[in-house]
C-alpha cells in the first residue's frame, strides 16, 4: 500500500515528511537560515532566500496540499494574510460575491481595504442559490464561501457555487477553517482555492498564528506563489513546525470535539433559557442534509442565543470551564461573543442585518469531558432561571 492509498488519519502521520532523509529524524527539522549559499554563479539551488522558500515552511505546505488533495500549498503568517493574499488575485474593477455572515476580519478586508483599490463586492446569503445568481455582475471574478459560516453556521453548497463560478470564468474561494480537510475537502467539490486560519483546529493548541492556502491548478499555483513571494507575509519556521506537530493529532481531536459538540448542542436546544441553537449536526438544522452530503461531519463549533444581552452577560459570568476569548479550534473549549469579538469590525446595523444578535454566543468545543461542560452550563443557566423567577416575584435577585 502506498502513502496515497492510506486513510486520512494515517496520512496525517505517514506522508512525504514522515522522516528526515538526511538524519532519519521523525520530526521535520527547523531551518532558521534566512539565506542559502549558492555553489554556481550561473545556476542557483532550490533555496536562495527564505521569504521565497524555506525547507520547514515547505514541509508544511507539502503536507496541507496532500491533505486537501491539491497540488500546491502556501503557508502565511496568519489566516488573514492567506485570505488577503488570495484576494490579491483580483484587480481593480473586479467584483466578488461573498457569504454575508463571514468572519469579521474578512468583512473588514473586503469593505475597507479591497474597496479602496477598486474591487467591488456584494454580500449574499449563499444558502440561496437564486440570490447568488442575482448578485452576479459582468465583472464578477470570484465567489468567496465560508461554510459552515461564522457565526451562524449556515451551510453553502460548494458544488453549486463552484459550478456557477465556472460558467462565468470566476474563481471559488472556500474558507475551510471550521471543518479542516479531516471533515471537508472543497477542492474535491469544485473549489479553486481552499483557505485556513491554521491558528484554529489545524494547530489546535492556542499557541500559534498561521494561515494556509491550497490550490489544484498549476497556473493558479504560479500566480498565488508569485503573490506570496511579492507580498511576503510568510509563516515563520517555528510556527510552521508547531502547525506540523498539531496536524498529527487533528483527527483524534476533532473526533472527540465533534461528538462533544453534538451532545452540548442537544442539551442547549432542550434548555428553556436558550432561544436558539445553530449547529449543522442537529437533525432540525435547515442545512443538515447538505452538510452531511458534502462533509464527513458538522465540526466542533456551534452558536446559541440567550433571551437577552443581560442574560448572556449573566451566563458568561457563571460558567467556569470554557475560556472566554477570541479564536476557536483549540484543545480547550473557547466561548466567544461575536458582537464584541470576531465580528466587532461590523457595525451594529450590519450585524443585525445578518442576524448576529447581542444575545449570541459562539462555542468552540475542546477536549474536556462534555458531561463536565454540560454541568457547568447547567449550573449557570440554573442561576439565571432563579434570578428571573426572583424578578418575576418582585424580589431582589
Amino acid at each position: 500500500m502506498t502513502e496515497h492509498q492510506y486513510s486520512f488519519e494515517t496520512r496525517l502521520l505517514h506522508n512525504q515528511h514522515k522522516i528526515d532523509p538526511v538524519t532519519g529524524a521523525v520530526s521535520v527539522p527547523i531551518q532558521h537560515a534566512s539565506t542559502f549559499h549558492q555553489y554556481n554563479v550561473g545556476q542557483f539551488g532550490k533555496y536562495d532566500y527564505a521569504r521565497s522558500l524555506n525547507p520547514t515552511r515547505e514541509a508544511l505546505e507539502d503536507v496541507i496540499a496532500e491533505l486537501e488533495n491539491g497540488i500546491k500549498g502556501f503557508a502565511f503568517s496568519s489566516g488573514m494574510a492567506a485570505i488577503s493574499t488570495a484576494f490579491l488575485l483580483l484587480s481593480a474593477g473586479d467584483h466578488v460575491v461573498i457569504t454575508e455572515d463571514v468572519y469579521g476580519g474578512t468583512f473588514r478586508m473586503v469593505t475597507e481595504v479591497l474597496s479602496r483599490f477598486g474591487v467591488e463586492h456584494t454580500f449574499v446569503d449563499m444558502t440561496d442559490i437564486t440570490q447568488v445568481k442575482q448578485a452576479i455582475q459582468p465583472n464578477t471574478r470570484a465567489f468567496y464561501v465560508e461554510t459552515p459560516s461564522n457565526p451562524l453556521l449556515k451551510v453553502t453548497d460548494i458544488r453549486a457555487i463552484s459550478s456557477l463560478a465556472k460558467e462565468i470564468g470566476a474563481l471559488t474561494f472556500v474558507d475551510n477553517t471550521f471543518l479542516t480537510p479531516a471533515l471537508q475537502r472543497p477542492l474535491e467539490l469544485g473549489a479553486d482555492i481552499v483557505l485556513h486560519s491554521a491558528t484554529k483546529f489545524l494547530s489546535g493548541h492556542s499557541d500559534v498564528i498561521a494561515g494556509l492556502a491550497v490550490v489544484k491548478d498549476e497556473e493558479l499555483a504560479k500566480r498565488l506563489g508569485f503573490l506570496q513571494n511579492s507580498f511576503g507575509a510568510v509563516l515563520g519556521v517555528q510556527d510552521a513546525w508547531l502547525v506540523l506537530r498539531g496536524l498529527k493529532t487533528l483527527s483524534v481531536r476533532l473526533e472527540h470535539s465533534q461528538k462533544a459538540a453534538l451532545q452540548i448542542a442537544e442539551f442547549l436546544q432542550s434548555h428553556p433559557q436558550i432561544e436558539k441553537v445553530y449547529y449543522p449536526g442537529l437533525s432540525d438544522h435547515p442545512h443538515y442534509e447538505l452538510q452531511h452530503a458534502q462533509a464527513q461531519g458538522a465540526g466542533a463549533v456551534l452558536s446559541f442565543e440567550l433571551k437577552s444581552e443581560a442574560a448572556l452577560r449573566s451566563f458568561v459570568s457563571g460558567v467556569n470551564i470554557p475560556v472566554f476569548a477570541v479564536s476557536l479550534g483549540a484543545v480547550e473549549s473557547i466561548l466567544s461573543y461575536p458582537a464584541k469579538m470576531s465580528h466587532a469590525a461590523m457595525s451594529l446595523a450590519e450585524r443585525e442585518k445578518r442576524g448576529i444578535k447581542n444575545s449570541l454566543l459562539r462555542l468552540s468545543v475542546g477536549l474536556e469531558n462534555p458531561d463536565d461542560m454540560i454541568n457547568d452550563f447547567s449550573s449557570s443557566l440554573e442561576q439565571l432561571s432563579e434570578a428571573n423567577l426572583a424578578l418575576q416575584q418582585g424580589e431582589c435577585p
